[in-house]
């Protein structure tokens, strides 16, 4: 009777089927990449690692609407992350351009993974803390389409990667860099998906689909591109004197304008892509 009883009362053990087969399939698609990479098919390459960004939005979103939410599915989905958005785009652009440039190309690709990684874990540790309106540096998946989108345009159009190896190395550099950055990125969670729309809204949403779709290569890149240099432009325009922390390092000291404002608590397994990682 008191093992029946233990057993009713113990929580149940296992592991929730859909968001991590979501998770899977992103993780799935970053392995690709890398394979396709490794295969000279790099425009298939970039295309997988935009694929994982989807899978890697909506895990997170499925979790919380179905109320399967658990401590392994946000420690997978991180590990997942840092192979689509930090492992596969560096060997994706290492294969490209960077191979035949000897260390400085495989240092290129491993400073972005190391960025990549850091960044990830100072995501995790800092999840409920920081002001839920902003990511403090580069969200990883923003990062990877940065890096995917420049392959892939590179492979549309047919360049030698090995023509602009150094260019494509400083890229690959900067956005590293970024994710370990202090700048503050707009996370869009304070967005209200529910809230109603003019209909040139929507005629305007329904333009912009039909745009990407035409060039999604130039258009996708274009969209991050802008998206990463958001990031200084808000930062330089939120604080009232630009100091190191503002930049890289501690920013617990930095004043941000808006400091006075209370700070939203990051959802629980949310990923780095959401609309917010």
């Amino acid at each position: 009777m008191t093992d029946l009883k233990n057993s009713e009362t113990s929580p149940h053990k296992g592991i929730y089927l859909l968001p991590n087969l979501l998770t899977t399939a992103g993780l799935f698609s970053g392995f690709f990449a890398i394979v396709s990479s490794m295969n000279g098919r790099f425009e298939a390459a970039a295309v997988a690692i935009f694929i994982a960004m989807i899978f890697d939005g909506l895990d997170g979103r499925v979790a919380r609407l179905t109320n399967t939410q658990s401590e392994f599915g946000a420690q997978y989905d991180s590990m997942s992350d840092l192979l689509a958005f930090g492992v596969a785009p560096a060997l994706v652009a290492y294969n490209w351009a960077l191979a035949d440039l000897g260390k400085f190309g495989w240092l290129a690709a491993f400073i972005y993974v190391a960025c990549a990684a850091l960044r990830l874990a100072r995501f995790n540790a800092n999840l409920g803390v920081t002001d839920g309106r902003f990511f403090q540096g580069l969200a990883s998946p923003a990062a990877a389409a940065l890096v995917a989108g420049m392959v892939w345009n590179g492979a549309a159009f047919e360049i030698d990667g090995d023509k602009y190896g150094y260019l494509v190395g400083l890229l690959t550099i900067t956005a590293g860099f970024l994710m370990v950055s202090n700048f503050r990125y707009n996370s869009f969670k304070n967005l209200n998906w529910r809230d109603r729309v003019s209909f040139l809204t929507i005629l305007l949403v329904v333009l912009i689909f039909v745009v990407i779709a035409a060039r999604p290569a130039q258009m996708l890149f274009i969209i991050f591109l802008a998206y990463a240099c958001s990031g200084p432009i808000t930062t330089f325009r939120s604080v009232r004197k630009l100091k190191l922390e503002h930049v890289v390092g501690d920013s617990e000291d930095a004043d941000f304008l808006d400091d006075a404002e209370p700070k939203k608590p990051a959802a629980q397994e949310s990923t780095e892509s959401e609309p917010k990682n």
